[in-house]
């Protein structure tokens, strides 16, 4: 049962928190791990019959009030009093890295500016929580400093219109405001239980399939990426730290360790070593735009589809970042990073066993 609402430093009225995409991956996780907080859930939806499903599959694991709001609506939150709202924590995007331009930036930007409206509108907001992505650094590369960034380019729509989304929020300087870049969520947990499916698991079952031959990337660069338990944690941590840009990094591990790792568990599968499948190749940048070039002209083809899922985000690939997370520790002392290892080769496990809890 969950505890009394929180109340203001005077104790007076509740301290209400505003969740936008709360029935998104990381919206309902964090929703759930705020059991003690008046929570406000806000889902989009099409009709009633939508928000009533919303709802109900909300209530299984978390209490608050759902109410529908459509980031591409101007009147998003009119269903929303501000004057009760204390914190938001933005979670709602569009986070494909195939996304298009234009909903990238009707969602992701132009969603992120009613969002930062209406907080300008609550008169009691303590804090508003942008979850963003590492890779709002876009084209840089070396050390990636827990700072603004400036547009030096970026790979795809997705990054543009998360960094766009930042920018908006930190022009406002009256604003409470805390960025949370955060990396690819590969598991729920250290036992690399899968709770969605996204480009890491997509990638890698082409390559167990044998339908990737070749793989884009520099050995060297340093991958991003952690369970949910951990980016969640770090989240709910953050909520009360000192307002600023945080870089939610559980540690990095290189491209060749992580394919390494794969294929190991790969090569105890007797179905994949019946195959005899040949090991995925890294590439140069020239060779894999030849054969992304050459999908193109296969539409409709598994060659196709599987460019689909890798072509969007290769050239991070060859673009090697550090991300410096030293705001992140010394606000997040206890924080506990996972084994990095041990998880990608349970994730590959499960994926083989077909276990797993994902939505695609």
């Amino acid at each position: 049962m969950a505890g009394p609402a929180r109340r203001g430093d005077l104790g007076g009225e509740p301290m209400t928190t505003l969740i936008t995409g709360a029935d998104g991956y990381l919206g309902r996780r964090i929703a759930a791990a705020l059991p003690d907080e008046e929570l406000i859930l806000a889902v989009r939806s099409s009709d009633a019959a939508e928000l009533a499903g919303k709802t109900a599959r909300l209530g299984v694991h978390v209490r608050g009030a759902v109410v529908p709001v459509d980031l591409r609506d101007p009147d998003a939150f009119a269903e929303v009093d501000p004057r009760r709202i204390t914190r938001i924590i933005h979670t709602a995007a569009v986070t494909r890295f195939d996304v298009d331009r234009a909903t990238a930036r009707q969602v992701n930007a132009a969603g992120t500016a009613r969002v930062r409206e209406f907080a300008e509108r609550c008169e009691r907001l303590e804090r508003l929580v942008l979850l963003s992505t590492l890779y709002t650094a876009g084209r840089r590369q070396g050390e990636v400093h827990e700072t603004r960034h400036d547009d030096i380019g970026f790979v795809n729509h997705y990054e543009w219109s998360k960094w766009a989304a930042e920018q908006c929020v930190l022009d406002q300087p009256g604003l409470p405001v805390t960025v949370l870049r955060l990396p690819t969520v590969i598991a729920e947990d250290d036992h690399g239980t899968i709770g969605q499916y996204n480009a890491f698991h997509h990638t890698l079952r082409l390559y167990s399939s044998g339908l990737l031959t070749l793989l884009p990337g520099d050995p060297a660069t340093p991958l991003s990426l952690a369970t949910a338990g951990f980016t969640v944690g770090a989240v709910v941590t953050l909520l009360d730290a000192e307002p600023g840009i945080y870089q939610v990094c559980s540690g990095q591990i290189p491209l060749h360790t992580t394919l390494d790792t794969a294929f190991a568990v790969f090569d105890r599968d007797p179905a994949f070593r019946r195959r005899m499948l040949p090991r995925p190749l890294l590439c140069d940048r020239d060779s894999f735009h030849d054969m992304v070039t050459a999908g193109q002209g296969l539409r409709g083809g598994e060659l196709h589809a599987a460019l689909r899922w890798v072509g969007p985000f290769a050239e991070q690939l060859y673009l090697p970042k550090v991300f410096r997370t030293d705001r992140l520790r010394a606000a997040c002392p206890g924080l506990r990073a996972p084994d990095l290892p041990s998880v990608i080769e349970s994730v590959c496990t499960n994926l083989i066993a077909g276990r797993t809890h994902a939505q695609h």
